[in-house]
């Protein structure tokens, strides 16, 4: 849990960062700027998240289909549709997966797989997920051996939407080892609530542990004082946002990226005994002309023309 609080921190530290640098798109062309009397007029897509040293996402398109994400280290996101409806999703880069603030430097590759129910929801997400590392060097040489697979792990997520509202209820996964020779078993567990306020999401509580064996983790978050402006990330597929959120188990304190709104306050809690006290974060927000958020928690949210 410090881990996951060195994380919060690091990004509270971040909230007084701003970015002035003139933005262009992958074709040369002017995008959105930070002066507050500008904007866009008529359709947009979300481009860029920024600080004034890293560029943290970059999105690109075919149409108005996302296509692809790039993001820390050179990790590449690949998205595949059938019709207008996420199919797979391929990753293959680096992740926080020890939640110490720091990119791990060994890599990551996962593919998902979409299936919808008969109304179109998203109800499945199947994911095979290869993990590699860099083995140490053999002396006198002082360089790593290449990146080669150590393990495997294959996981389904079910999701659940509420009879009553059609939102999304809860995410159950399921994981196993992915052993050649070994009949594969799924072993873990977790379980993810979402609570809202009006449409955004208000609560989320993730829980952890192996099949069988009750919780041995549990996180819960709070989402508050939402504005009424428009969240960039409403301009992101719900598909994509969801494997955004599952890709390590610290990503839930992102799930406000679900809402319409954006929230200006964020609590952080182990809900494990004994519970401590929870971690807040605060921002302010600014918007453009046309009320989409533009800087939010040290970050700040480039557009593009559709």
């Amino acid at each position: 849990m410090k881990q996951l609080f060195y994380f919060i921190l690091l990004i509270a530290g971040l909230s007084s960062i701003h970015s002035c640098k003139e933005m262009l798109d992958e074709d040369g062309n002017s995008l959105i700027d930070l002066n507050p009397d500008t904007g866009l007029t008529g359709p947009r897509a979300l481009f860029r998240e920024i600080t004034d040293s890293d560029t943290l996402a970059e999105y690109h398109y075919n149409g108005l289909l996302l296509t692809k994400v790039l993001t820390d280290s050179g990790s590449v996101t690949n998205i595949a549709y059938s019709g207008d409806k996420i199919s797979k999703i391929d990753f293959m880069g680096f992740l926080d997966l020890d939640n110490d603030g720091n990119l791990d430097k060994d890599s990551i590759y996962y593919s998902q797989l979409f299936t919808y129910g008969p109304t179109g929801k998203l109800i499945t997400i199947s994911e095979n997920r290869s993990f590699f590392k860099r083995p140490d060097p053999v002396p006198p040489s002082t360089t790593p051996g290449p990146q080669t697979i150590y393990k495997k792990t294959k996981t389904v997520y079910d999701l659940k939407y509420s009879a009553s509202t059609a939102k999304l209820d809860s995410i159950i996964m399921k994981n196993g080892p992915d052993a050649s020779g070994t009949p594969f078993v799924f072993t873990d567990y977790s379980k993810t609530k979402y609570e809202y306020q009006g449409d955004n999401v208000s609560k989320v509580t993730r829980a952890y542990g192996p099949i069988g064996g009750g919780d041995t983790t549990k996180y819960g978050y709070e989402f508050l004082s939402y504005d009424t402006q428009i969240s960039p990330f409403t301009l992101l597929p719900f598909g994509y946002k969801v494997s955004r959120l599952l890709n390590t188990e610290i990503n839930d304190s992102e799930s406000f990226i679900l809402s319409p709104n954006s929230p200006k306050r964020i609590s952080v809690t182990d809900l494990m005994l004994p519970i401590p006290s929870p971690v807040f974060l605060t921002t302010d927000y600014i918007y453009d002309a046309q009320t989409y958020m533009r800087v939010g928690f040290g970050i700040n949210y480039i557009y593009k023309p559709l």
